[in-house]
């Protein structure tokens, strides 16, 4: 059982973080039962909302908490796909939001020290500034970075550069009881004790507050080119990834894309995909330090994909062509969200991609429903959009969500299984939180969700941590 906020641990939390940063009113509360989860479901909205500004008043606030049995949640940008920062039991929603600062860059050992609620675009904007460059892009500008070590995410570049765990190279995190510890350092290698650091990314706020991080950064690759590939079949798509990297090609990025959703994000932006030919196309994006080298692996990726069914090869060889090519990849989401019921965000090793997207068009057909599909091919990542509408005449036709809704579960559960049964799991990036916790025995035996629990007990023994996910 929980303890309830009153007015002394009002007056306690105004005391630690002032008044302005203690939030009780419900009309400005009520804003953080929800994150960017497509249903818009909303969770229990919290009691309080504070704004802590330093680890000094984090770690007076949960021991505050801990003293009173108080649950917190601990929030980011809020741009979270899974309910991961959805109160389920009121207590308090710690938002990071005034832990935005920039702390340090070391050029020498390029690394970057950073508070939890700097955004990604404001990271990137800095490194860049200063001649550096750091690699993932897990998608919205908005989100915090202790939110999205939290998720580990991931991004369309992790094929070559990895998800967010692979940069973060300590942390500094507040416990339960308000205890801060600092796993790990400005270190290339360490195998001092246990490795804290990656027990923590992606533990999804359960096991404690995350308030800083030193982040690896590295030299900006020189010259950029984005490719448009098109297929007259998923599968023929799909079935090309694996020969990139027979041949040793590495790209930054592998996206396929069906034409349906591009149209749509095209009506959305008033922009223009390059090409409409085909049904599905690949976009892939390689980087390199010279320009010799980047003509030659673009010849090498033609060659492939001419030999292997593609209809054609675009290249983007401008940084205007290749902005107006992300932006229309990159919005896609928003151009089909008002009728997206869940992305699905599950991950398959590379070479069960074909396999698992061909599951998807039988069940859609199965089922009688429009599932979009597009993702990152080059690193498994499939995101299956469920959706209350069909697809005719290059429009979105609403259907009722009572029409469709035991269809659409029924989907997602065989799509869970099939990944399971293709040794995948349900979340790539996206993270489990409140949405996908009753699925996590689909993809993780038993014996390794009871680790899990009790790592979970052994670090927060009270259940205040962001009570009510994963498990």
């Amino acid at each position: 059982m929980y303890g309830k906020i009153d007015g002394e641990i009002i007056n306690r939390l105004v005391a630690i973080s002032g008044e302005n940063n203690v939030l009780t009113c419900r009309e400005e509360v009520c804003g953080y039962a929800r994150d960017e989860y497509v249903c818009q479901l909303e969770g229990c909205a919290p009691e309080a909302v504070v704004r802590p500004g330093s680890v000094e008043e984090v770690s007076a606030i949960l021991k505050l908490a801990s003293e009173n049995r108080i649950p917190v949640t601990p929030r980011g940008g809020g741009t979270g796909l899974a309910g991961g920062c959805v109160p389920v039991h009121g207590g308090i929603v710690l938002t990071m939001q005034r832990m935005n600062r920039f702390i340090e860059l070391d050029r020498k050992n390029q690394m970057a020290v950073v508070e939890a609620g700097i955004t990604l675009g404001e990271f990137i904007q800095a490194v860049e500034k200063e001649g550096f460059y750091f690699p993932p892009h897990p998608g919205d500008e908005g989100a915090m970075f202790g939110g999205m070590i939290a998720t580990n995410a991931g991004g369309s570049r992790a094929v070559k550069y990895g998800s967010i765990r692979n940069y973060i190279r300590g942390l500094e995190v507040v416990l339960a009881d308000g205890q801060v510890i600092h796993p790990g350092g400005k270190l290339i290698k360490n195998s001092t004790g246990y490795n804290l650091v990656n027990l923590f990314i992606g533990s999804e706020g359960t096991l404690g507050v995350i308030t800083r991080a030193i982040v690896q950064v590295m030299s900006r690759p020189t010259f950029l080119r984005t490719m448009v590939i098109p297929f007259g079949s998923i599968e023929q798509a799909i079935d090309n990834v694996p020969l990139f990297f027979e041949k040793g090609i590495v790209p930054m990025a592998v996206e396929f894309v069906g034409l349906d959703v591009i149209s749509l994000s095209e009506k959305h932006l008033n922009l223009t995909w390059p090409t409409h030919q085909g049904e599905v196309h690949l976009m892939v994006i390689v980087d390199s330090p010279s320009e010799d080298d980047l003509s030659r692996l673009t010849d090498q990726i033609a060659d492939v994909v001419l030999e292997n069914g593609a209809i054609d090869v675009f290249v983007a060889d401008t940084p205007a062509k290749q902005s107006e090519v992300l932006k229309i990849r990159s919005e896609i989401y928003e151009a089909i969200k008002k009728e997206t019921v869940d992305i699905l965000d599950i991950c398959v090793p590379r070479s069960e991609i074909p396999g698992h997207v061909r599951k998807i068009q039988e069940v859609a057909r199965k089922y009688d429903l429009w599932i979009p599909v597009f993702g990152h091919a080059g690193d498994g990542n499939v995101h299956s959009h469920l959706m209350k509408a069909k697809y005719e005449n290059g429009q979105m036709v609403p259907i009722s969500l009572d029409e469709v809704s035991q269809r659409l579960e029924a989907a997602r559960m065989e799509l869970f299984q099939d990944a399971a049964s293709r040794g995948g799991v349900i979340s790539g990036e996206h993270g489990i939180g409140l949405f996908k916790k009753k699925y996590l025995p689909l993809s993780l035996e038993a014996a390794q969700i009871e680790v899990m629990k009790k790592i979970k007990q052994a670090l927060d023994p009270l259940g205040i941590l962001n009570p009510g996910k994963i498990f």
